[in-house]
């Protein structure tokens, strides 16, 4: 498999989810701004969404959103525990929390953050929403080790890319403690570390 991604964009979760599952998946750097990847072609051709994460299958087909990827992954190694079993109540918990980050926090928050067109004033209103849902997430994980059940999954791989997102932009996880030590926690696993100097080391080679 293959799987297309921008450093640190919201694929980050998918990348790190294929690296806990232990799935084999080849990394394809997408540059967002031109829609080509590192080495030249043309990411359109792969979807015309042009957005990350894009997940081509062994058989060749292109699975796209970001929810959807990660569920895929997590499926292809079930015994990873990164998603709960079909039909049980935690699968849906998990499910829950990765529909929070990814439209709670990304698509109402960082969408107006940093949206090319997004005036001043929606750029401010979404600031001051990031503060808020944050501040959610912060009480629900001051008892919590992890965001949906009692181990990593699929909704912490989303949450972990969306406050190392929060980070790299300047915003103070000190003033909530809670996901401060959480982030911290992720931070420490060797799948994000790997994970995330791999993103790095993409965005440098792409200078």
């Amino acid at each position: 498999m293959q799987l297309y991604f921008s450093p640190f964009a919201c694929s980050l979760a998918s990348h790190i989810t294929a690296r806990e599952a232990g799935v084999d998946i080849d990394l394809v750097s997408v540059a967002l701004a031109t829609k080509r990847t590192a080495d030249g072609g043309d990411f359109l051709a792969v979807t015309p969404k042009g957005q990350v994460p894009a997940l081509r299958l062994d058989e060749g087909t292109v699975l796209t959103e970001g929810p959807a990827v990660l569920q895929y992954l997590a499926d292809a190694a079930p015994a990873s525990g990164l998603l709960p079993a079909p039909g049980s109540k935690l699968r849906y918990r998990v499910i829950e929390w990765v529909n929070y980050v990814g439209t709670e926090i990304h698509k109402l928050c960082f969408y107006l953050m940093f949206a090319p067109d997004s005036p001043a004033e929606a750029k401010a209103w979404g600031r001051s929403l990031l503060d808020k849902k944050l501040a959610y997430v912060n009480a629900h994980l001051a008892s919590r080790q992890f965001v949906a059940t009692d181990q990593f999954t699929i909704a912490d791989a989303h949450l972990t890319w969306a406050l190392t997102l929060c980070q790299k932009i300047g915003v103070n996880l000190d003033e909530h403690a809670a996901l401060g030590a959480y982030l911290a926690a992720m931070h420490a696993r060797p799948a994000v570390q790997a994970a995330i100097a791999a993103e790095v080391a993409a965005a440098q080679a792409a200078r």
